[in-house]
């Protein structure tokens, strides 16, 4: 079996909120700037290790860098080969479909086929107020512009009336993009709403999945193939992927030494944002990496252990590792994913080419 055919097993990438954190060791904070050219390097790393896909999430905070996830893979399109440059999310509720699409299928151009869009409402709302809409319309916002965002997809030339935007008559929208049609995924933190919706309409959909066990989004996954079955999707054909915190280190101890310390800061702010209680402390990090828990932190092969593990029960075809949570130093982060790519990536697909024999 070739390497082409392992990665249509399952695709391993990286994702990213292109934190901006304080560093919990020393206090100190990096410039945007920084981290906007430390995610770029990450891309030709990642592309130069052989993982397939880079995703970057949008936020309007100040402890995010991401504002504008096309920009930044399209730095990085330049020089890179292979892998292929995702948001993850945008959050479309609070963008205009027709820019998405212009942005992207820019970067699709720019990279020669290797952009996709992840649409999402996003998991905080800073974005609603900066541009001017209301959380009222959260869910209506989301369908019409998911909904126009299709059709200049689907068409060059588009006419839409919805109840938000005004209304575009036969009117085109260019650049084209390079791929007929511009992959768009839906992306979901475990809305049953989003699954039929995703299955419906026959998009290939992403499970963010940062607690618990993984494995009960099975639910989910069933739902959402149940729906594009019933609007005559085949579901075998359809992608399914997961978005999970992780760290890949040289050994189990030296993962969680690294990772714990931003991990438990950043998770306590927002914890304190959102009036979870409690705080975020090392038994609760233990357990989330146990080998049925959400957190991807350890050595190559425990991480690969987990990521089989992740394909057994929900049949995943794509896995991001969203390797900081918080900032990190930006060596360790490297690090993590050279060996994300060098020897957990070999480890998942020899492993999925002799059990299922694809």
């Amino acid at each position: 079996m070739n390497l082409a055919d392992e990665k249509k097993i399952m695709e391993i990438g990286i994702s990213t909120f292109l934190e901006t954190t304080p560093d919990p060791v020393t206090g100190q904070t990096i410039s945007h700037a920084e981290r906007l050219r430390e995610a770029v390097e990450e891309i030709v790393l990642a592309d130069q290790v052989g993982l397939d896909v880079y995703g970057i999430g949008e936020h309007h905070r100040k402890d995010y860098a991401g504002s504008a996830p096309a920009v930044v893979l399209a730095a990085a399109a330049a020089t890179t080969k292979r892998i292929r440059l995702t948001s993850a999310v945008s959050v479309l509720s609070s963008d205009d479909p027709v820019r998405v699409y212009q942005a992207f299928a820019t970067l699709d151009g720019l990279s020669n086929g290797r952009a996709e869009i992840m649409a999402g409402r996003g998991s905080f709302t800073e974005s609603f107020p900066l541009f001017g809409y209301s959380l009222e319309d959260y869910d209506e916002l989301f369908e019409e512009n998911l909904e126009l965002l299709l059709a200049i997809r689907a068409s060059e030339k588009v006419t839409w009336r919805g109840g938000h935007r005004p209304a575009i008559n036969n009117l085109p929208v260019y650049p084209r993009a390079v791929q007929d049609p511009l992959p768009v995924w839906i992306a979901s933190g475990g809305n049953p709403e989003s699954a039929v919706r995703a299955g419906t309409l026959g998009l290939p959909i992403a499970f963010a999945i940062i607690g618990g066990m993984p494995e009960r989004f099975a639910p989910l996954v069933n739902l959402y193939k149940e729906a594009a079955a019933r609007a005559g999707h085949n579901p075998d054909k359809l992608q399914i992927a997961t978005h999970s915190h992780g760290f890949v280190g040289e050994t189990n101890d030296q993962a969680a030494a690294l990772f714990y310390p931003s991990t438990q800061a950043q998770m306590n702010v927002i914890g304190r944002e959102r009036g979870w209680g409690g705080t975020y402390n090392r038994a609760a990090f233990d357990d989330a990496r146990s080998l049925r828990g959400a957190l991807y932190v350890g050595d190559a092969e425990y991480v690969a252990e987990k990521i089989i593990l992740l394909r057994k029960n929900l049949g995943v075809t794509r896995f991001f590792l969203h390797v900081n949570v918080g900032y990190m130093p930006h060596r360790e982060v490297l690090r993590a994913i050279e060996l994300l790519g060098s020897k957990v990536a070999p480890i998942v697909h020899a492993e999925l080419a002799r059990t299922e024999g694809k």
